[in-house]
C-alpha cells in the first residue's frame, strides 16, 4: 500500500512525472519573462528560440548562451536569469516544497516521496528538515561567496554594481551554473581576465566544489564533522571520488598544457579548468587552444558531472565510482561490489550501467548529428554536446553559430543531463509489478 501511495500521487502523476513537469514550467515561464521587451537592453522582443534556449540552460544550471549575458539582457532580464539559476540549482521541488512549509501548507507523504527522489535522497524520514538545511546552507554559502568576491568586483566596477556583480558569480559558481558578466569587457569572455587573480580564481573554485559536491555529503560533514569513518558510504565515496577527479586533470592539465604560462597562472589555470570541467562552466583559458588530448579529458570530465543531491548534473561522481568499482570487481573474480568495508547494493551497480549507456548513447548520437549538420569537426561538436548533458557550459566557441536543429538537441541534452536520465524514463514507462516467476537460466559470453 505506501509504494503505491510512493508511486502515485492525489492526481495519478508518478514523482518522476512531477519533477519533470516542474522543470519545464520553470523554463515555459523563464522563456516567456526573457521575450519581454523589459528583458533585453534594447527594449526589443528576443526571439522565442534564443529566450528558450537561455531558459533552458539557466534552469538546468549549465551555462551554454547564445546571447552574452552581461551585454544583450537588461537588468531585469539578468534577475531572470539568475533567479532561475538559483531555482534550478537548489531544485524546482525543494523551493516549492519550501513555500508550502513557510505558508503553513501539510505535507503529506507524496510531497515528500517527490522531493526525495528529486535530491537522491536515501529515505523519505527527515525529508521536510532536509529542505530548510538546504535553504540555510545554500544561503550562507552564496552570501559567504559574494562577501569574499566583493573586494574585487567592488574595485573593478565601483561599489553598487561590484555588490551585484558578487552575488550574480557567486550564486552561478555555487549551482555550477557557469554564467557570467564578464562580457563588458570581451564578449563570451567568461573570466579569461582574471587567469593570474589568484584570490578570485579560489574563491570561484571553492564556490563550485561546495555547490557539486552534494547537499548530504555536506549533511554528513555538518554532523560528525571531520570523523571521516562516521560519514555514509555515499559521502566517502563522494568525497574520495571528487578528489581524485580534481588532483589527477589538475596534474595533467599542468604537466601538458598552458606550458607558455608562469608558474602562477599555470598552477591556477591547471586547477581551475579541473574544477570547472565537472560541470560549472566558467574557464579561465581559451578552451580553442587546448590539444586533443586535453580536449578529450576535458569531455571526460563534463560527462561524471557533479554529486547526487547537489546543484551540479552530469552522470554523478557516485555512478562513475560504482562502474569503477565494478569493473574492479570482475578483474579480481570477486561476487560483490565493495569499497570502504562496504558492499554496493546490486540495483546500484545495474543503474550505473544503465547510466553511462544513455549518457554515452545520447552524447555521441547528439555529437555526430551536430556534426554532420554544422558541417564541423566530430571533436567540437563532441565537446559541445558533452558539455550539454554534463551542464557543464563549456564551448569551444560554436554555440552562438549553430542551427535550431542543433539547438534544439543541446536544449534536450540540457534538460536530460540536469533531471536525470532515470527520472526521464521512470516517468515515461509505468512501473511494472515484480514477478515471482523467473525465466529459465541461459549463460551468454561477453568480453
Amino acid at each position: 500500500m505506501i509504494k503505491k501511495i510512493k508511486e502515485k500521487t492525489r492526481k495519478g502523476k508518478t514523482s518522476f512525472q512531477i519533477i519533470i513537469g516542474s522543470f519545464f514550467a520553470l523554463i515555459m515561464l523563464g522563456t516567456l519573462l526573457l521575450m519581454l521587451p523589459i528583458s533585453s537592453q534594447s527594449r526589443t522582443v528576443t526571439p522565442f528560440a534564443d529566450c528558450m534556449f537561455t531558459a533552458v540552460s539557466a534552469t538546468c544550471v549549465t551555462g551554454l548562451v547564445v546571447r552574452d549575458t552581461a551585454t544583450y539582457w537588461s537588468l531585469f532580464g539578468k534577475c531572470v536569469i539568475i533567479t532561475l539559476i538559483q531555482i534550478g540549482g537548489m531544485g524546482v521541488i525543494t523551493i516549492g516544497l519550501a513555500i508550502m512549509r513557510a505558508s503553513g501548507r501539510k505535507i503529506g507523504f507524496a510531497q515528500r516521496s517527490t522531493m526525495q527522489e528529486s535530491i537522491s535522497a536515501p529515505q523519505v524520514g527527515g525529508i521536510v528538515r532536509f529542505t530548510g538545511f538546504i535553504l540555510k546552507t545554500s544561503a550562507i554559502i552564496e552570501l559567504t561567496g559574494a562577501a569574499l568576491l566583493a573586494p574585487v568586483f567592488i574595485k573593478d566596477f565601483g561599489v553598487i554594481k561590484g555588490i551585484g556583480y558578487s552575488l550574480f558569480h557567486s550564486i552561478s559558481a555555487f549551482c555550477n551554473a557557469g554564467f557570467d558578466l564578464m562580457g563588458v569587457r570581451e564578449p563570451f569572455s567568461s573570466l579569461t581576465t582574471y587567469s593570474s587573480h589568484a584570490y578570485l580564481n579560489i574563491v570561484i573554485m571553492l564556490l563550485i566544489i561546495v555547490g557539486g559536491i552534494g547537499f548530504m555529503t555536506w549533511h554528513d560533514i555538518g554532523t560528525h564533522k571531520l570523523r571521516f569513518i562516521k560519514y555514509s558510504l555515499q559521502s566517502k565515496v563522494v568525497i574520495f571520488t571528487s578528489l581524485l577527479l580534481i588532483l589527477l586533470p589538475a596534474v595533467y592539465f599542468f604537466l601538458y598544457e598552458y606550458s607558455d604560462l608562469g608558474i602562477k597562472e599555470r598552477l591556477l589555470s591547471s586547477a581551475f579548468q579541473s574544477v570547472t570541467a565537472r560541470t560549472a562552466g566558467f574557464n579561465s583559458q581559451d578552451l580553442a587552444e587546448m590539444n586533443e588530448s586535453g580536449t578529450l579529458i576535458m569531455i571526460v570530465l563534463m560527462l561524471i558531472g557533479g554529486s547526487p543531491g547537489s546543484t551540479a548534473g552530469g552522470m554523478k561522481t557516485a555512478t562513475f565510482a560504482v562502474l569503477f568499482l565494478s569493473a574492479i570487481t570482475v578483474f579480481s573474480r570477486r561476487n560483490d561490489v565493495q569499497v570502504f568495508k562496504r558492499r554496493v547494493p546490486e540495483d546500484a551497480v545495474r543503474n550505473a550501467g544503465a547510466i553511462l549507456f544513455m549518457y554515452l548513447v545520447l552524447f555521441a548520437t547528439g555529437g555526430m548529428v551536430i556534426s554532420r549538420t554544422e558541417d564541423l569537426p566530430l571533436l567540437t561538436c563532441l565537446f559541445e554536446t558533452g558539455s550539454a548533458i554534463g551542464t557543464a557550459g563549456l564551448t569551444l566557441g560554436i554555440t552562438t553559430s549553430l542551427s535550431m536543429l542543433s539547438k534544439l538537441i543541446l536544449m534536450f541534452l540540457m534538460f536530460f543531463g540536469r533531471v536525470g536520465g532515470l527520472t526521464l524514463i521512470y516517468a515515461a514507462v509505468s512501473s511494472a509489478e515484480s514477478s515471482k516467476v523467473k525465466m529459465p537460466l541461459e549463460k551468454i559470453s561477453v568480453g
